[in-house]
């Protein structure tokens, strides 16, 4: 079922945010100060490409510069990585089929606006770390 909700996401979308994260991560890498945004970006874009069975926990060890690194970062990529979720995620949502892809971008808009501090795990990995209550991103049960 992973591999199916897989491909449809790439086909219907995930590629198309991918790149919009990757675009952003070639921008962020250009400056030196921005480097660590970039390795944020290209995270989130990898996990764009292939969502389903892995999901974002919040690191515990997240502190005072993730939070002013995450409003840095909301300034300069964050609120248009949402609006494309947001935008991806209704139209998905106007077939039957897509409604759970849908959900799915809609429930990656906070991660969108604050990528750091966050980490990017296997859902079965999340649940053994006691991190299942953190899960930002559906899975299909």
């Amino acid at each position: 079922m992973r591999l199916l909700l897989n491909l449809i996401w790439l086909i219907f979308g995930g590629l198309l945010l991918a790149l919009g994260y990757a675009i952003a991560a070639l921008i962020m890498l250009i400056l030196i100060i921005t480097i660590p945004f970039g390795i944020a970006a290209g995270r989130m874009a990898l996990f764009c490409v292939w969502p389903f069975g892995r999901t974002i926990v919040r690191r515990a060890d997240a502190g005072i510069a993730s939070t002013i690194g995450n409003i840095l970062w909301f300034l300069l990529a964050g609120w248009w990585l949402a609006l494309g979720h947001l935008i991806t995620g209704v139209l998905m949502c106007l077939t039957i089929i897509g409604i759970p892809l849908g959900l799915a971008n809609l429930k990656l808009i906070p991660v969108s606006l604050t990528p750091l501090g966050r980490e990017i795990v296997d859902i079965e990995q999340a649940r053994r770390l006691g991190a299942a209550d953190t899960v930002v991103v559906p899975n299909e049960r």
